[in-house]
């Protein structure tokens, strides 16, 4: 099989290349259950006819983001092109210069704008947007502003933008609509566990933002999806857009969206249970315990033949999340005697599964914030037996 399992020694923790957030294990087993059967994706087991596949999800997407509805198309760049295709089709889209972002794989906010058939505004500079901005640009064809959050870098030094209560009350006098790009999408503040401040869903909705849209598989720890919150009759109208149909998810995407953001209803399980969340709040000493057993466990099994040291290492979020950040973590740093450093990595990257590390002044680095317990003793295998493989 060419798609196949991999163990993140890298301390990159959305890593996109390797596929971004694991899922949760409720997750994972609802996957399981779901796909290898008939499900009631699109029937009313209540009513005996047909329903819609959105409503498995909806109603923890309101109860979580404290949106009034909500819906899930297969990505965030779908989520908001098809936002705009319904709202803002043939009119003027207000965004500030300084958040004319590109994403992963060379999609900008332009050209996604473009192919939604809004017209771009751009207001204020790339590093200063001010609220007077908004008000001058608005004309009788706009038809929305749009907040793009910048979940991807940062801009600082001499930088203003407008609060996103202000911007929404603007468009509201005006009788426009307030869109927001969330990118990422949290539903937790990351700032209670030392990262930094990172909005959530629930305040850009608690501060009038009339449609949000993010990412599942990013910040929220979940699979691949778009998700879009926000009132009950917009969220109708993108509904009934035909795009939604080429743009929907399938069974098993919404099994574990539903089971993770199940998860969120009490944030204290979501912060235990989801992987991503996990990765990010877990406290650097427990993570320099990890690594002490991992390289105890590999002087065990190599002995001498290896040099084994605890270093001090970082971590960072990674697919495009909380830019510029890096996590106090620790890694094993390993030199073995019988293979060169770069013939090593290639060696793990080989096997089944296959490690993923990084190498460093000549020496293998597991970094053990991406690591879990049950993985110490595979890298542990593996490296035994690359001592008899590649002498």
């Amino acid at each position: 099989m060419h798609l196949q399992a991999v163990i993140n020694a890298t301390g990159v923790i959305i890593h996109t290349n390797l596929g971004r957030s694991p899922l949760a294990k409720m997750a994972e087993a609802a996957v399981t259950s779901i796909s290898g059967t008939y499900s009631n994706l699109e029937y009313n087991l209540d009513q005996g006819e047909r329903g819609s596949r959105y409503s498995h999800v909806e109603k923890l997407l309101v109860q979580v983001t404290g949106a009034e509805a909500g819906l899930v198309v297969n990505n965030n760049a779908a989520a908001i092109m098809l936002v705009l295709d319904t709202l803002a089709k043939g009119g003027e889209a207000i965004v500030s210069r300084g958040e004319l972002v590109e994403i992963g794989g060379a999609f900008r906010v332009p050209e996604v704008m473009a192919r939604s058939g809004a017209i771009l505004r751009e207001v204020g500079t790339t590093n200063k947007t001010h609220l007077r901005d908004y008000r001058e640009a608005i004309t009788p064809e706009t038809k929305v502003l749009l907040r793009v959050h910048t979940s991807n870098f940062r801009i600082l030094g001499f930088t203003e933008n407008v609060p996103l209560s202000d911007l929404a009350n603007l468009a509201h006098e005006h009788g426009k609509l307030i869109i927001e790009d969330l990118g990422s999408g949290v539903l937790v503040d990351l700032s209670r566990y030392g990262l930094p401040k990172e909005p959530t869903v629930q305040e850009s909705i608690n501060a009038g933002v009339d449609v949000v849209t993010f990412s599942g598989d990013k910040l929220l720890g979940g699979p691949q999806a778009g998700i879009i919150v926000g009132r009950k009759t917009l969220i109708q109208q993108i509904k009934a857009n035909q795009l939604t149909r080429a743009l929907r998810i399938d069974k098993m995407t919404l099994a574990a969206l539903e089971s993770t953001l199940k998860l969120y209803l009490l944030p204290e399980l979501a912060l235990r249970e989801i992987p991503t969340l996990r990765m990010l709040t877990e406290s650097a000493l427990n993570v320099e315990k990890r690594a002490q057993r991992l390289a105890a466990a590999i002087i065990e099994a190599c002995g001498g033949e290896v040099e084994v040291a605890v270093v001090g290492d970082s971590a960072e979020a990674g697919g495009g999340s909380l830019p510029g950040t890096t996590i106090p973590s620790s890694a094993v740093a390993v030199k073995p005697s019988w293979s060169r450093v770069l013939e090593l990595e290639r060696w793990f990257r080989h096997q089944k599964p296959a490690v993923i590390v990084r190498v460093n002044q000549e020496r293998i680095l597991f970094n053990t914030r991406t690591l879990t317990d049950a993985e110490l003793p595979v890298i542990v295998g593996l490296l035994k037996k690359s001592k008899e493989v590649l002498v």
